[in-house]
């Protein structure tokens, strides 16, 4: 991976992190915020590949896990964005990407990785959250990120695609 490509993933990492507990948060609805650094992750990784959208997955994850006001075990954000950078550049190596191909990758993306987060917190014992409220929580997660999905996903993928460009065609 090029100095570029990482500096660039970086700087759009932090920024949506910061953008997420800070801008967002007070948008809350029943307390779920859009999920920006998931939106990120998936622009990378429909723009360059599972590896690494699984790799910017990661960063923003443990980003994600620490930023305040974080309250959970750190970890789980992480696993939970590694997971759908890869799951959303297999998206990109199967066919040519169209709106509704990304409104469903973004619909996608962000029910599995809620889903892992909350999984994985049931498992781990974190937090006193009951299964019908995990399945509240998702479905609101899934309807603010397909909300954004038309404002912040063209720039991040156009951003991916400027820096960097890669040396062949790729759709």
């Amino acid at each position: 991976m090029s100095l570029v490509r990482a500096g660039g993933a970086a700087i759009a990492v932090v920024v949506a992190v910061v953008l997420q507990v800070t801008v967002f948060s007070h948008l809350a609805w029943d307390g779920v915020v859009p999920n920006v650094a998931l939106l990120v992750v998936v622009a990378a990784a429909l723009v360059r590949g599972p590896q690494f959208g699984a790799l910017v997955g990661f960063a923003a994850g443990v980003l994600v896990d620490l930023a305040p006001p974080a309250d959970h075990l750190a970890g789980r954000w992480a696993l939970a964005l590694v997971i759908v950078g890869f799951m959303a550049g297999l998206v990109r190596q199967e066919s040519r990407i169209t709106v509704p191909m990304a409104l469903g990758t973004v619909a996608a993306a962000s029910f599995v990785g809620t889903s892992i987060f909350a999984i994985s917190g049931l498992i781990l014992d974190d937090g006193t959250v009951g299964v019908v409220e995990m399945l509240q929580v998702i479905g609101i997660g899934m309807v603010w990120d397909v909300a954004l999905t038309p404002l912040l996903l063209p720039l991040t993928m156009a951003l991916f695609r400027r820096i960097d460009p890669p040396r062949f065609a790729t759709w």
